[in-house]
């Protein structure tokens, strides 16, 4: 069935858990339809593409891989098909695209021009390590990276810390998965002992999923290897606000 002539956002897994699990059958209905993919790794993107339905025939997609390497003058040209009228997919290495990915400048340029997005449902480990962690989920912001020089390390560390109080927000940030352990002891040394620290690790993963929230001064302590492991670390100095924003009134925010 021919689909609606938009750019669709097809999120990947993040995980091996069954596809069923984590990714809805009706994305795939929508993918086997298309005939041109924005992807980070053409192989990697194939591979996926043949676990989620062995009779995908991939020889009849074209496939434009965006990533460091990419040549980003050329971008706006892979979108000629949907300027015609034809249906495109943009595709993350795991996750959803365009949400901490290079999937975003495709978008950027689709939206500038009027053209229709379409984003799919699928797993969000920021979202979903969220959700799990307990903090203020009305107000957060995802940082990224911190930097590896120690001294500024330490520096925004404390920046975020001090704006997750005042302004009520849970921050969040990711570390490089074989640097994990080491973020952690230095989250625990660096931060106040009671600002509260989530570790949320192989979200979706059936066997080695963990979501677990304490006290930063608590993690000093902690015999568990996070290294090589996908990891999302959320850091929350806030009041009332993670029990519903109780004094704010509008708690129910969606």
């Amino acid at each position: 069935m021919k689909q609606e002539a938009a750019l669709y956002l097809i999120p990947v897994n993040i995980s091996d858990a069954p596809l069923e699990n984590v990714i809805p059958t009706g994305n795939l209905q929508i993918v086997k339809s298309l005939r041109h993919l924005i992807v980070e790794n053409v192989r990697t993107a194939r591979r996926f593409l043949k676990r989620w339905d062995k009779t995908f025939d991939i020889d009849s997609i074209s496939f434009h891989e965006l990533n460091g390497h990419t040549d980003l003058s050329e971008v706006s040209e892979w979108l000629e098909p949907l300027r015609h009228g034809e249906a495109m997919g943009v595709m993350s290495e795991a996750g959803c695209p365009a949400v901490a990915d290079p999937g975003a400048l495709p978008v950027e340029i689709a939206q500038r021009e009027g053209l229709k997005v379409i984003p799919l449902v699928g797993p969000s480990s920021i979202l979903m390590s969220l959700m799990a962690s307990g903090f203020n989920g009305q107000g957060f912001a995802f940082n990224g990276y911190l930097p590896i020089d120690e001294k500024e390390r330490s520096r925004t560390i404390r920046e975020l810390e001090n704006e997750s109080q005042n302004k009520n927000r849970t921050q969040i940030f990711i570390e490089t998965p074989y640097r994990n352990n080491s973020m952690i002891r230095f989250l625990s040394e660096n931060l106040r002992p009671d600002t509260m620290l989530c570790v949320a690790c192989d979200i979706t993963d059936t066997d080695r999923e963990s979501v677990v929230t304490r006290q930063a001064s608590s993690w000093k302590n902690c015999r568990e290897n996070y290294d090589k492991r996908p990891a999302i670390f959320l850091i929350y100095r806030g009041g009332d606000a993670v029990l519903g924003n109780r004094k704010g009134g509008r708690r129910h925010v969606r």
